[in-house]
């Protein structure tokens, strides 16, 4: 009886530590798993446009853009040139280029790319302008290599006329994206009004520039093609019909992708853009490059319109998991 009593003991003794075990190890697997799924596919930059404001009204030294990235979470930077113009002007370009390479590396945060503006048309109709456009870009190709970014945004207005702007801007593209190309530097188009913001126009002149180094940066908002008035900013009167199919095209060559954002609502979802829906395009298309957040809303502040956008990006993610 004493060993029938001890080896029913001993058993129940076994079943039990095995039952503790397994009860233990499976909360944790679980959790492990619940966290893989919920890891974006993508990391998070910030685009500097959304703080021009503060730079520009306020008085923020945009030298700190590295720290303020950084405190709010972000992993990427993503300079805005016209933004430095006063320091530009008051300690020359070199240094102010090396200053933001020291900033970067301060606050272990990566350079991705730098967005030119004000530096001429590649697109114009006249050679001599266009010639002088793409000269003046070098230099900015020249800082991204120093500072590591990947890449130069730049813009396209020029003409209207399809036909004569997918020629000129097919040269003016062509011309800095070969000397880009001596650098290891990528040349991005983004949908920035005008006729870029026309997809398959746009999309009609990177394949026939047809270099690796020159692709797209596509811009959930920027759709308009046509402002009141022809001016290149300002009220919008036409915009490009499906801003979700043009996002599908111009992810063929993205090496970019912004997250533009102007209100939401009470729920957290942007008001005109189905943040989701957009992800799920990206996500189709293989892209697991930075997603910048560019927040251009009147509302609220810009910290808080950055962070509603840096959160909706991140709950639209985690809903992709959840399908």
């Amino acid at each position: 009886m004493l060993h029938k009593f001890l080896v029913k003991s001993g058993t129940i003794l076994i079943m039990s530590f095995f039952f503790i075990v397994l009860s233990s190890c499976k909360p944790n697997e679980t959790k492990k798993e619940d966290a893989a799924e919920e890891v974006p596919f993508f990391k998070l930059s910030l685009a500097q446009w959304s703080i021009h404001k503060q730079i520009n009204d306020v008085g923020m030294d945009p030298f700190d853009f590295a720290k303020v990235a950084k405190a709010w979470g972000f992993d990427g930077l993503e300079y805005v040139n016209q933004l430095y113009k006063k320091e530009i002007d008051a300690l020359g370009f070199n240094a102010v280029i090396e200053r933001l390479k020291k900033e970067s590396e301060k606050h272990q945060i990566k350079n991705l790319l730098i967005m030119v503006d004000n530096e001429g048309d590649l697109s114009d109709p006249d050679l001599d302008i266009r010639n002088a456009a793409v000269e003046n870009h070098k230099k900015w190709v020249d800082a991204a290599q120093i500072l590591g970014c990947h890449s130069i945004r730049v813009n396209a207005f020029g003409s209207n006329d399809p036909e004569i702007w997918k020629e000129t801007f097919k040269d003016g593209l062509s011309k800095l994206s070969a000397y880009a190309a001596t650098k290891n530097i990528n040349v991005l188009v983004e949908n920035h009004g005008w006729l870029s913001s026309d997809a398959p126009k746009l999309m009609a002149v990177i394949n026939a520039v047809n270099r690796v180094n020159c692709g797209t940066l596509p811009d959930f908002g920027n759709w308009c093609t046509i402002r009141k008035g022809d001016e290149d900013w300002g009220e919008c009167i036409e915009e490009y019909p499906d801003k979700y199919q043009g996002i599908q095209l111009m992810m063929a060559h993205a090496k970019a992708v912004s997250a533009k954002s102007y209100d939401f609502d009470t729920d957290g979802n942007e008001t005109t853009i189905d943040f989701k829906k957009m992800l799920e395009i990206i996500n189709d298309a293989g892209y697991t490059g930075f997603i910048g957040v560019e927040y251009e809303g009147h509302r609220l502040s810009e910290e808080e319109g950055i962070l509603a956008t840096k959160k909706l990006l991140l709950s639209a993610a985690k809903q992709m998991h959840l399908q």
